[in-house]
């Protein structure tokens, strides 16, 4: 019996990012991919962009078939992408063949086939050494063919002939539906070797372009959407959760929390490479908490790096003097840099890949957000998940240490969705919380969680002023302080409890 096994499917680096990771090393070489979208799901973009990607990346050739827009349109279009078309044509790397209809051309019924059009990508190929093609739209052409079989006959011809010629094509086709039939036709998915679909969907209010790949005739993906953005000057980039590996690694040493009682309720500190998240109601000192994080840094000489998505410059700046710590001696040093952007100004995709880039760019040691749950509002469930899910490893891969803040939906406590869904993959958690006594409105701290250490279990009370934060001593007559039904205890009901916790005698 034989136990020679089937050569496995050679895959081609398209270069763009994300979509290798999702494809297990970029789509089938040699082969065609379908490409279905609705309008706008940004599918001249990826056809585009996968032969801008060959040029850049490895000097591959490429042929762009347009039966839709004019040459010139593509080329004015991509320019906000920063892709040197019009260069490249130059130089012999970039073929336009323009199919594109002509207002005086009058098509017969029936009369229509792919022949001549064919054997000028032929001789484009052929002229460039093209190793990659696109193709967009097929729609535009086959709509001109009277019959879905002979769509599918002329869609044969056509992917046989670029296979024959050795080329990896991308062909894209426009969808009526994102959840519908994968293409108008009902036969281009079943005659391409592999199916990408792009959706552009509308959820709670929010737009969100995602990608899938629904098949790979021979070759394994992974499964599932995935969401991506266009980025100017750069293009598509996917964002696939499942290349998140757990495989950070984890320090001992202790960095400064910017806040000597602090570090003594969290066993000496946070440790170097971990995320910690602060929660509690506006006003309760979520923002000084990250202004004293930085300031323990930047006194350490370490790069700081904060977003801010509530509070303009000005005011965190102001603030921060108000408090005794010189944000703006910080950053001239060079030891500190602030990014402030309203949260509305873009999706969470385009939000992800912007901070990833700083913080690639800045390189720091301690990175703060404030506030994670002001992004709440940007998309829904499901994308502020993936991005707070995506945010988060990152920042633990680079082994920086990163504060969040989360500002809670009542006044008194509960708990927010940052919280509930960044708990478990976060290394620490601070309460901060309102509390009422006797008509007196005071604050309190505890910190709920501090993986790998040990730490201070009481609630302790604290007060602010122009100094910073102050943490005081544990209240004693209060229960209810984290339910967010604080109430005092009465002295002969203390002495009760603490009975019911005496060790018994031996």
């Amino acid at each position: 019996m034989s136990t020679n096994r089937p050569d496995r499917v050679e895959k081609l680096a398209t270069g763009i990012e994300g979509l290798d990771l999702i494809g297990e090393g970029g789509i089938p070489k040699g082969r065609t991919t379908l490409v279905a979208g609705t309008a706008g799901s940004a599918k001249t973009v990826l056809a585009a962009q996968f032969l801008a990607s060959g040029i850049e990346t490895s000097g591959e050739s490429g042929v762009f078939v347009t039966f839709e827009e004019s040459p010139d349109d593509i080329r004015q279009n991509m320019q906000s992408l920063g892709w040197p078309i019009v260069e490249w044509e130059r130089a012999g790397k970039w073929v336009f063949v323009d199919g594109s209809p002509q207002p005086q051309e009058t098509i017969l019924a029936g009369g229509f086939d792919l022949s001549a059009l064919m054997a000028r990508v032929q001789h484009s190929i052929r002229k460039v050494s093209a190793s990659r093609v696109s193709l967009d739209s097929l729609g535009a052409v086959f709509s001109q063919l009277p019959h879905a079989s002979t769509v599918r006959w002329e869609l044969f011809r056509l992917s046989t002939t670029l296979k024959e010629m050795g080329v990896t094509a991308l062909m894209t086709a426009e969808r009526s539906d994102e959840y519908g039939p994968i293409s108008r036709h009902g036969v281009e998915e079943f005659v391409a070797d592999n199916v990408i679909i792009l959706r552009n969907t509308m959820d709670e209010g929010k737009r969100r372009r995602t990608m899938e790949i629904l098949k790979f005739r021979g070759a394994m993906h992974q499964k599932g959407e995935y969401a991506f953005t266009v980025i100017p000057d750069s293009g598509i980039a996917v964002i696939p959760l499942s290349a998140i590996q757990l495989k950070q690694r984890s320090s001992n040493i202790r960095i400064h929390s910017g806040n000597d009682e602090l570090n003594k309720m969290c066993g000496g500190g946070f440790f170097r490479d971990s995320i910690l998240l602060v929660t509690g109601a506006t006003g309760c000192g979520k923002t000084l908490m990250t202004t004293e994080f930085i300031r323990g840094g930047a006194e350490r000489n370490e790069r700081c790096l904060l977003f801010a998505f509530e509070e303009s410059r000005d005011q965190l700046f102001r603030n921060a003097e108000g408090w005794g710590v010189d944000f703006e001696r910080m950053e001239g040093e060079g030891r500190l840099r602030v990014i402030c952007s309203y949260p509305e100004t873009c999706g969470l995709e385009d939000h992800l890949i912007h901070m990833k880039k700083v913080i690639e760019e800045f390189r720091p040691n301690r990175l703060a957000v404030d506030s994670l749950s002001a992004l709440e509002r940007v998309g829904n469930l499901k994308a502020y998940r993936e991005f707070v899910v995506a945010l988060t490893s990152f920042i633990k891969h680079k082994e920086i240490a990163g504060l969040f803040t989360a500002t809670t939906p009542t006044l008194m406590g509960g708990s927010s969705v940052t919280e509930a869904h960044i708990s478990t993959i976060t290394d620490s958690i601070i309460l901060l919380r309102y509390v009422e006594i006797m008509g007196e409105m005071r604050r309190g701290l505890t910190v709920l969680k501090m993986r790998g250490s040990a730490h201070d279990k009481n609630i302790r009370e604290f007060t602010i002023d122009a100094t910073g934060m102050h943490i005081g001593k544990a209240f004693r007559n209060v229960s209810g302080i984290i339910s967010g039904f604080p109430r005092q205890v009465l002295a002969g009901e203390m002495e009760r409890l603490g009975e019911m916790f005496e060790d018994d005698p031996e």
